[in-house]
């Protein structure tokens, strides 16, 4: 089992428990009602393999503000945009 180390999914993860949407999800995806939805080994839950990020204002500011400041982010700068 692939233990969870990247501390963006651990939040996304915890965000989830308290995302009543998702845990109606999961709840179709133990009775194998839903097929899209999954369950990763790390207990993360996916659509069609992309995480869920729950509708938490403070998360989303968290992974955008990473996306743009990482070194392996794609973004050129506002700049090279034009």
């Amino acid at each position: 089992m692939l233990k969870l180390t990247n501390p963006f999914l651990e939040e996304v993860k915890e965000c989830q428990k308290r995302d009543q949407k998702l845990m109606e999800k999961l709840m179709l995806i133990r009775e194998g009602k839903e097929t899209d939805f999954g369950v990763d080994e790390n207990g993360v839950v996916r659509y069609r393999g992309r995480v869920c990020v729950s509708d938490v204002p403070e998360l989303k500011k968290m992974i955008l503000e990473e996306g743009h400041r990482s070194g392996l982010s794609i973004h050129p700068g506002v700049t090279k945009m034009y």
